[in-house]
């Protein structure tokens, strides 16, 4: 018997005019788990963050559960409701974009805070708890984004994302845009986040880059063309691929670490 799903998508379809992007995905994500989502560029990957986030409209028969609660049932003020509430909360692939330019950082992170008319007391205490988290200096509060270091501004955007408590945090290529050091540190802080919030954080995290993702997912997704072609703990995937485009992937990164092979699923096994 398995805990129930934080998410779960089934039978998820999405089409852009007559192109069919993502077809007929299912999959689950529990607390306190990470998975990965691997593909190529146009395997439907981002299109999926979106889905989730109802970004884009889903087909029909498709359904995206949070909570067990069908969020593509959900419109206008409900659909508004829902996702100030902060339950699934995304990181974008860029920062530099996504923070605002000429805003500081110490007020970008508390924003959506602002927005839920949490007290100045309470934002700080997040703020201070989510830099701890992602191991950013309070010190670089004072600056706007272009001030950071790619490292630093993409930590930031995490943060930015943790100060509402989410449940659920979509990652859509975390770490591409950085240099290897800086891809490194926030690699590390993701795992650290992982491990200090007691199982209830889970996390989808979207990428190109399978190496990233066997250092700190539990399960791997692999996407290719809109459909998932193999999922799987990531320990099996990397070690014995069973579909001949995950091995594709793997082949193509020199060397794999698993660091995550050790950690105890968050999943209890079925039976």
């Amino acid at each position: 018997m398995t805990r129930t799903p934080l998410l779960r998508l089934d039978d998820l379809s999405v089409d852009y005019g007559a192109v069919r992007v993502l077809d007929r995905i299912s999959l689950s994500v529990h607390p306190g788990e990470v998975v990965g989502v691997v593909g190529e560029s146009g395997s439907g990957k981002t299109t999926l963050a979106k889905a989730v986030l109802r970004a884009v409209d889903s087909a029909a028969g498709s359904r995206i559960l949070v909570d067990d609660r069908d969020v593509t049932r959900l419109r206008g003020r409900g659909l508004r409701l829902w996702r100030r509430a902060g339950v699934v909360q995304c990181v974008f692939q860029d920062p530099l974009r996504s923070l605002d330019p000429g805003v500081r950082v110490a007020d970008s992170i508390v924003e959506g805070l602002r927005i839920a008319k949490v007290s100045a007391q309470e934002s700080r205490r997040r703020r201070a708890a989510a830099l701890e988290a992602v191991g950013l200096d309070e010190d670089l509060l004072i600056r706007v984004p272009a001030g950071l270091s790619g490292g630093q501004r993409q930590r930031a955007a995490i943060a930015r994302a943790l100060v509402v408590e989410p449940r659920l945090l979509l990652l859509d290529e975390p770490v591409s845009a950085l240099d290897a050091a800086s891809r490194d540190r926030v690699v590390k802080a993701l795992i650290a986040l992982r491990d200090a919030r007691g199982g209830d954080l889970a996390m989808l995290v979207i990428s190109h880059d399978i190496g990233s993702l066997a250092a700190m997912s539990d399960r791997l997704v692999v996407l290719d063309r809109g459909r998932i072609v193999e999922d799987g703990p990531t320990r099996r995937v990397i070690s014995r691929p069973e579909h001949p485009y995950t091995r594709l992937l793997i082949d193509s990164v020199p060397l794999i670490h698993t660091p995550t092979a050790n950690r105890p699923s968050p999943v209890p096994a079925r039976s």
